[in-house]
């Protein structure tokens, strides 16, 4: 008779709560645990723009009802942080001082927020959109009308941008290497993607580099940003949208290999031979382009979860995207990605 195993998941997004349902569906008489350092089960981050719209109960995010999880025997353990990974022992080390057992392990602990380096010291001066507890405060601090300065400007943060001018915030986007990422876009390309957003009511200021960003002037707005050219922004509330940081601080003197996240083949195997990596906290060994690469967006992150589930309980699966990551202008000179899920 099989022995019955222990199935870990640290993350508890949409990796690894597809990745959890799968191995529940293949191994039904196995242990199945999530590992969250939240305090919410699963909610749709996509739809955190809704917050704006006044839709602000947490119940209404969540993906799926709390009795799912005993229905289907996971364990989600919630204001759970691992803090270190003991791959000879195959012992997670928990923030509380716990140690959890592992036979087969998922780090599906996704990423943050990227600072550059001068922003940093700024960062208690920052609003986010990124849990509901973030977007609910940047709501808080942004009534009609108000204005928000976002900086960067990936692709997660003009989907933000774009909701708040549909629901009657002004947004000014203070641009960078990192806008539109992780879209490459040419830089004799770039005006034309910029053009798009000002039509539908975001503001673009020259390319220019953030000096610093500093508490608003008595009798002003609470928040401003100086501008390497010196020209002053004021604004309600300061975003930045730098692209992510692969969580990854708690896997670091495990012997797993780690560049800027876990380094994992196409079936999504670290280098131990126990330990497996979805979503944006890893990077996975492309052949066509001969390197480790990230993929990003909600299809490819569930299409990982799924994949690394089959090959813990014993398939072999290579993972494949199937995301269109081209961005282009429609007939109506309007942005199209396949990262708006909202479209």
């Amino acid at each position: 008779m099989a022995s019955v195993k222990h199935h870990v998941i640290i993350g508890n997004g949409v990796a690894g709560n597809r990745a959890a349902a799968v191995l529940r569906e293949r191994r039904p008489k196995d242990r199945v645990t999530i590992l969250s350092a939240g305090a919410f089960l699963l909610y749709d981050r996509y739809e955190l723009p809704e917050v704006l719209n006044g839709r602000h109960d947490w119940r209404d995010y969540l993906v799926n009802p709390p009795a799912y999880y005993d229905d289907n025997a996971i364990a989600v353990r919630r204001r759970c942080l691992v803090t270190h990974v003991d791959t000879d022992r195959r012992l997670l080390m928990l923030g509380h001082r716990e140690e959890v057992s592992y036979d087969t392990l998922l780090v599906a602990s996704g990423g943050r927020s990227y600072l550059p380096v001068g922003l940093r010291e700024s960062e208690k001066l920052f609003n986010y959109f990124n849990t509901y507890r973030a977007a609910m405060a940047t709501f808080r601090s942004l009534t009609k009308g108000g204005t928000a300065i976002l900086l960067g400007g990936d692709i997660l943060g003009l989907d933000v941008a774009r909701a708040l001018v549909s629901s009657g915030r002004r947004v000014v986007l203070v641009p960078s290497v990192h806008t539109f990422s992780p879209h490459k876009v040419a830089a004799d390309k770039r005006g034309a993607f910029f053009e798009a957003l000002e039509r539908i009511g975001i503001e673009v200021t020259e390319e220019e580099g953030v000096e610093r960003v500093e508490e608003g002037k008595k009798g002003k707005l609470p928040r401003r940003v100086v501008l390497t050219n010196g020209r002053k922004i004021d604004g309600d509330v300061v975003m930045p949208f730098y692209g992510l940081v692969p969580a990854v601080e708690f896997m670091v003197g495990s012997g797993v290999d780690i560049e800027r996240g876990l380094l994992v083949s196409p079936e999504l195997n670290t280098t131990d031979n126990r330990i497996w990596a979805a979503g944006d906290v890893c990077q996975i060994w492309s052949e066509e382009d001969k390197a480790y690469r990230f993929y990003y967006g909600r299809r490819n992150v569930d299409a990982m979860g799924e994949v690394a589930a089959r090959n813990m309980s014993g398939e072999h699966m290579a993972f494949k995207s199937t995301v269109d990551e081209t961005l282009s202008l429609d007939k109506k000179g309007q942005i199209q990605t396949e990262f708006w899920e909202r479209n």
